[in-house]
């Protein structure tokens, strides 16, 4: 069985004849997540508008199974696929349900007259979003993201094979944010749905992500899973950053580390030392941290924020080589802090440092006694 329900081939896309992508070849299959990241302007919104039939192809084409999309009936078309863009949709004067009960058009013939089995559908996808509570609420009174949640709602009561979304989660609270991903997760798993959407979540589009299409320039500058895309450090490549790291095993960023030579040495290690990183940098205290093992949970902050790391491999006992370091870059700073007072077999040579801390007098209890 061919599981690809959504196929671009040779595809160019752009406006008034003039092409802002070219070279597209993408194919979404049933039950996977698609992901389109890049940055602002690189033409993401528009490669999804194209896809939905929004917008003609400059060249290519798009293929619902065996079926070119610029051939097929639009009702036909509304029965595979449902679009939640970011233009903001004409609902003067109705109700969330009413909102929703419009996904049920290509379905209801001419007149519109719903049934029962239609209402049913209505009030399980209300109830999937969590927006049965306001369900007979005027939706232009809404916040953005209750609006949002609505939309969506409408799209999941059109029953498509095929989900298009161009940033889902802008309005939406970490909250709603998790129970989206969630959701969209299921659709695809439980229903088979094919999802295809836009993320600048770069968190987000990591975890829930099947195939990830980079856009940057005029083409698609990279197609793989998350796993491929997320090293190596092609994501500071792709969005061209400067300032600060994007954290490729948390789908996180740090800010830029503070200039300068090291005033403070932290004694770090198990997760515990990341609040005081992330202090000293917003206080712009340039600092050093040691011994730290390449595989602590915090040793990704502590390379992005620390002027100077020493460090461990990974699961080697600290050696006293490496603590001999460490001490030299102490004596020349002016405050140590030490996140964790328990030390084990692999890095109880640490111990040392706090030690010789308390005994110069060097040893302070938070970022605030920094004088």
């Amino acid at each position: 069985m061919n599981d690809a329900v959504l196929s671009a081939k040779g595809l160019s896309v752009g406006y008034t004849g003039k092409a802002v992508l070219s070279g597209i070849e993408i194919t979404a299959e049933r039950g996977k997540i698609l992901t389109l990241i890049g940055p602002n302007g690189a033409g993401k919104s528009t490669l999804l508008k194209t896809l939905c039939r929004q917008l003609e192809p400059v060249g290519g084409t798009v293929f619902i199974g065996k079926d070119d999309i610029s051939r097929m009936k639009s009702r036909d078309l509304a029965k595979n696929m449902a679009v939640l863009l970011t233009q903001k949709v004409k609902t003067q004067l109705m109700t969330c349900r009413e909102a929703v009960e419009t996904g049920r058009f290509p379905y209801v013939g001419a007149l519109a007259v719903m049934g029962d089995e239609d209402r049913k559908k209505v009030d399980e996808a209300l109830e999937m979003v969590g927006a049965s509570e306001f369900a007979d609420k005027d939706i232009d009174k809404l916040s953005d993201g209750q609006r949002q949640r609505v939309l969506l709602a409408r799209a999941i009561c059109q029953e498509p094979d095929i989900l298009i979304l161009d940033e889902p989660a802008t309005f939406l609270d970490i909250r709603y944010k998790l129970e989206l991903m969630a959701l969209l997760k299921k659709l695809a798993s439980e229903r088979g749905v094919s999802i295809i959407m836009s993320l600048h979540e770069l968190e987000l589009a990591q975890k829930v992500s099947d195939m990830i299409l980079c856009i940057k320039g005029e083409s698609p500058d990279r197609y793989g899973t998350p796993e491929e895309i997320f090293s190596g450090g092609y994501i500071e490549k792709l969005y061209g950053t400067e300032e600060g790291r994007f954290c490729e095993y948390y789908g996180s960023v740090e800010l830029s580390a503070a200039k300068g030579e090291p005033e403070v040495f932290v004694i770090g290690g198990g997760g515990k030392g990341l609040g005081i990183y992330r202090q000293l940098q917003r206080k712009g205290i340039p600092f050093a941290v040691g011994v730290l093992h390449e595989n602590d949970i915090e040793f990704p902050a502590a390379k992005a924020l620390a002027s100077v790391l020493i460090a461990e491999s990974a699961f080697e006992p600290v050696s006293v080589e490496k603590v001999s370091d460490a001490m030299a870059v102490m004596d020349k700073c002016r405050y140590v802090l030490c996140s964790n007072h328990k030390f084990g077999t692999m890095n109880k040579e640490n111990a040392k440092l706090l030690e010789k801390a308390e005994n110069c007098g060097k040893l302070i209890k938070d970022v605030e006694d920094i004088g």
